[in-house]
């Protein structure tokens, strides 16, 4: 039976469950909501995602929702069942640390970069403001305080857990709403070379590739 993905494809989070996807070669079948407003719908709360958010995940008759879960189902779930991809080792203390690092992204990661990247690309598209500069700049110095303690995460390593895993994937998007960023991870060159071999890792690269547009020509969310 095949997987069902309800989200849009230039959504970071769907992005997300997307590239995990891909990596365990898991066939799926994306659905795209008619509208955010849809999202909202009695029906869409109470069958698929209660906050009327995406993406939501069908597996047969099990349903699953928000990004990181999603991905944290599918993968003991798949692992190695398509490909010799691993994306959480069987030991479980490096288990262990691949969610240490997932809870890394959610805490301190995710915020700075969202603060960041929502007011430079989405307040004028969603609510026709203005980028605050003073919000940006505060941003920036979140996410270069937590960049610095990546870039000591990162010593001697090529992922964060070593090995290619989850919690790499977790930390894979916004990689064009940032790039007039680059001076944040230009002066830390563990963030540089690890964000360089998530980006041209074939699968990563591709799912992209395809958000691209959006960044860059101001498509509509």
């Amino acid at each position: 039976m095949t997987i069902k993905l309800i989200g849009k494809s230039l959504s970071i989070p769907t992005v997300r469950v997307i590239i995990c996807l891909k990596e365990l070669g898991l066939p799926y079948e994306l659905e795209s909501p008619a509208s955010l407003q849809s999202l909202k719908d009695e029906d869409y709360i109470a069958n698929k995602h209660p906050f009327g958010k995406i993406p939501v995940l069908f597996d047969g008759d099990f349903r699953i929702t928000e990004s990181r879960p999603i991905c944290r189902y599918l993968v003991p779930k798949y692992q190695g069942k398509h490909n010799d991809t691993i994306l959480i080792p069987n030991d479980v203390h490096k288990a262990g640390l691949v969610d240490q690092f997932i809870s890394y992204e959610l805490s301190y990661y995710d915020p700075p970069i969202s603060k960041l990247i929502h007011q430079e690309k989405f307040s004028k598209r969603l609510f026709n403001k203005d980028p605050d500069p003073e919000v940006i700049k505060q941003a920036r110095e979140e996410f270069a305080k937590v960049l610095d303690v990546y870039e000591k995460l990162l010593e001697r390593k090529e992922y964060l857990n070593g090995e290619y895993s989850l919690a790499d994937i977790v930390h894979t998007y916004y990689v064009y709403g940032i790039v007039t960023h680059s001076d944040l991870w230009d002066n830390r060159p563990n963030v540089k070379n690890w964000w360089n071999r998530l980006c041209n890792r074939a699968v990563i690269k591709k799912s992209l590739e395809e958000t691209k547009s959006f960044w860059e020509n101001n498509e509509n969310i």
